[in-house]
């Protein structure tokens, strides 16, 4: 399992020194805290990120509302961020809306208002509303990650260390590489948000990964997987074989 990367940009010391301990201590690696905006774009451009949380105020400039800005002119590399402030100006909340953050705290911030905007920043930027507000499902999928909710903090997990995945009920157990998870999902919504291509059904309740078959007993309704994991292929789903080369 991975931790979700945490780039801070924060001039304050005694600010970022808070905001470092409430993200460790909630099981979030932060990856750097920049203190100025250049240090911000290149720790951006050069570090493993997945959230960004950002000071309004760098100095005596707005070069965090900035910094957003450049994170938006580069699609293929944006990442939800959080904004900080201390500032009350009207002109300058304007000027950050149009950036579009998923949340805008103003300090000194709740430690448990932070790692809601977290959790409100993932679900918004993945397009999976109110997934870590309801009961019918607690974990984000995205083609690269699982992020999936524990206690106060979220996991990320790469989908390429799923080897399967076992459904009962609303319930799918994730067996990955090393370790297994217990998510709130349906069969439906899985389904829907792993790729077809990669993810393969073998029978109503085992989806497997494609890339991790190592061989298919057709007498026997098994597969063997990566692991020496072992999951059932039935009659309806033996059509799956046709995704292979067989040599004759």
């Amino acid at each position: 399992m991975d931790k979700i990367n945490v780039l801070v940009v924060e001039d304050n010391p005694l600010d970022s020194e808070a905001l470092v301990a409430v993200l460790e201590n909630n099981d979030y690696q932060v990856t750097y805290v920049a203190t100025t905006i250049e240090q911000a774009i290149s720790a951006f451009n050069n570090k493993l990120v997945d959230i960004v949380i950002i000071d309004v105020f760098l100095g005596a400039n707005p070069d965090g509302i900035t910094f957003a800005e450049k994170i938006n002119q580069t699609p293929d590399a944006a990442r939800p961020f959080v904004f900080l402030t201390n500032s009350k100006d009207r002109q300058i909340f304007e000027r950050a809306k149009l950036t579009h953050p998923f949340s805008f705290l103003l300090k000194p911030f709740n430690q448990l208002e932070l790692l809601y905007a977290i959790e409100i920043a993932i679900e918004k930027f993945y397009v999976q509303p109110n997934v870590f507000a309801g009961e019918g499902q607690n974990a984000v999928i995205t083609n690269d990650y699982l992020f999936i909710k524990k206690k106060n903090s979220l996991k990320k997990v790469s989908v390429d260390e799923i080897i399967y995945i076992k459904v009962e009920e609303r319930y799918c157990t994730i067996v990955t590489e090393k370790e297994k998870f217990l998510i709130l999902i349906s069969l439906t919504k899985t389904t829907e948000l792993l790729n077809p291509a990669k993810f393969l059904r073998t029978h109503r309740n085992f989806i497997v990964n494609y890339e991790k078959i190592e061989e298919i007993f057709l007498q026997d309704n098994l597969i063997l997987l990566a692991g020496n994991h072992k999951v059932t292929l039935s009659d309806n789903y033996k059509d799956i074989i046709r995704k292979f080369h067989v040599l004759k």
